[in-house]
């Protein structure tokens, strides 16, 4: 029995808190935010949270802290009054009449959201305060925030800034009365880094909280990287699938109709489409984005889509600039030869290798894919399309699933509208820059040949890919 206990004990060691405060002023947005879990209920309706809920962050199958949500004060003026009805004690007592009140009201429906919202505090979760720092203060918080002293845990304060207007400095002045910390954060457009920031502030608290959230905040770093990583590793497996993707269809003794040749293109592209929508909803599964809805930004094949003549410089990538990104890929292969031949080859090989690179661009620029008719030597014929030839193709394809990407991993698990993409393409022009494509080029040219590019060059336009991903990030 006593080795059950210190288990017990062992497993509840991690820091708690409550978060509460005044309906609707954002503390489900918070907890979500911090718990970095998307099915914390969100509302704009006062009572949305009508009963306490834990909302562990784990990692690994480990606990790191725990959140509750909580229902909003209704009635705290007859709770604080019902306190101070009761036989004075000591400040240090003064927690054993919150537990009082707690379990002499527990059938009472009239008091439901206040023993909801105090039962967590009771059992020693810390206190998170959460308020609406777009309105003016009102005494009439005072109430509560005096209740909630009466607890006697560690207590910070939030502001939440929900509306246009600032009133930081009223709630400041009358919030350092009654709490340790007063923080602004808005879990709305809180960042990775605002996140660690106000995990530092709760750090504070207690002494005893003190290291595990310490612990908590390197973990987080470390999952934040392992999920920037794996992200990186999606983009690049997709990448390497879609460039080389090739479809094959049978030709019968009597031959393929334009139709049915029209028909196995549309399934070329489909397949393409398919690759690109499992890498988001790879994405948004790493970045623990489960029920988000999007407005659908598919790949377009045709009109004024994304290899239509108008979208043909998308990224910076005009014609001009292709020949001498291929030529400069070219170039490169041909300084091998040039290297290995000691020199003795005058250089003619990069001269060569620039030729016919640039040469490639200027006809690969206007084809999607090639379509072949092959034969083989059992008679057996089929109609081939792949590796797509588009030279504009791979930097469309990695913008759009950089800037995907970024939005995912940015964006706070407390929002609950929309993604709605913006131009991708302005967004990550400046990322894909001339000097970057040079770098991308040689695996795009290896898969455009059909050829399985070498572990050296995966790595290669990884790194690339990842400092690409760390620099949207950034912005």
């Amino acid at each position: 029995m006593q080795k059950s206990r210190n288990k017990d004990k062992e497993v509840n060691r991690y820091p708690k808190f409550a978060v509460v405060g005044h309906p609707n002023k954002g503390k489900s947005s918070i907890v979500s935010s911090l718990a970095l879990d998307d099915s914390v209920q969100i509302g704009d309706t006062p009572g949305t949270t009508q009963v306490k809920r834990g909302f562990p962050l784990k990692v690994d199958g480990k606990i790191v802290y725990e959140l509750f949500d909580t229902p909003g004060f209704q009635r705290a003026r007859r709770v604080l009054s019902w306190l101070k009805s009761q036989e004075p004690v000591s400040a240090d007592r003064r927690g054993e009449l919150i537990r009082a009140f707690i379990e002499e009201h527990r059938d009472n429906e009239k008091f439901h959201d206040e023993i909801e919202l105090l039962e967590p505090i009771a059992n020693g979760a810390g206190i998170i305060y959460v308020v609406d720092a777009s309105k003016p203060y009102g005494p009439e918080y005072e109430v509560e925030m005096e209740i909630l002293r009466w607890t006697g845990q560690p207590s910070m304060a939030i502001l939440n800034l929900i509306g246009e207007e600032d009133y930081r400095e009223q709630w400041k002045r009358a919030l350092g009365h009654y709490f340790r910390l007063v923080r602004t954060f808005n879990p709305v457009r809180a960042t990775f880094e605002d996140h660690m920031s106000l995990l530092e502030s709760m750090a504070q608290l207690k002494e005893e909280w003190t290291k595990p959230i310490k612990v908590a905040i390197g973990v987080l770093n470390e999952l934040h990287q392992q999920k920037v990583e794996q992200s990186v590793d999606a983009i690049v497996q997709t990448m390497k699938k879609s460039l080389g993707y090739v479809y094959t269809k049978p030709i019968p003794a009597q031959g393929i109709s334009p139709q049915e040749e029209s028909k196995a293109k549309q399934r070329y592209q489909a397949q393409i489409v398919t690759y690109e929508r499992d890498l988001e909803e790879q994405i948004e599964l790493i970045w623990n984005h489960r029920s988000i809805e999007k407005v659908e930004n598919l790949l377009v094949f045709e009109d004024i889509g994304l290899f239509s003549k108008e979208s043909a410089s998308i990224f910076g990538l005009g014609q001009r600039e292709l020949i001498i990104t291929a030529a400069s890929a070219g170039a490169m292969g041909g300084l091998g030869l040039d290297l290995m031949l000691g020199g003795g080859s005058l250089f003619l090989g990069s001269i060569i290798g620039g030729a016919v690179g640039g040469v490639g661009a200027m006809v690969g620029f206007d084809n999607l894919y090639e379509v072949k008719i092959l034969g083989q030597k059992v008679g057996k014929r089929e109609l081939t399309i792949g590796p797509m030839q588009n030279l504009n193709f791979p930097y469309i394809l990695l913008g759009r699933a950089l800037y995907h990407a970024s939005v995912i991993a940015k964006r706070s698990h407390a929002l609950r509208d929309e993604v709605k993409w913006e131009d991708e393409v302005q967004y990550t022009e400046q990322i894909l820059d001339a000097k970057t494509r040079r770098g991308l080029e040689k695996l795009h040219a290896r898969l455009r040949r059909g050829e399985e590019p070498t572990p050296e060059e995966i790595k290669a336009y990884r790194a690339i890919v990842l400092e690409s991903f760390e620099r949207l990030l950034s912005h």
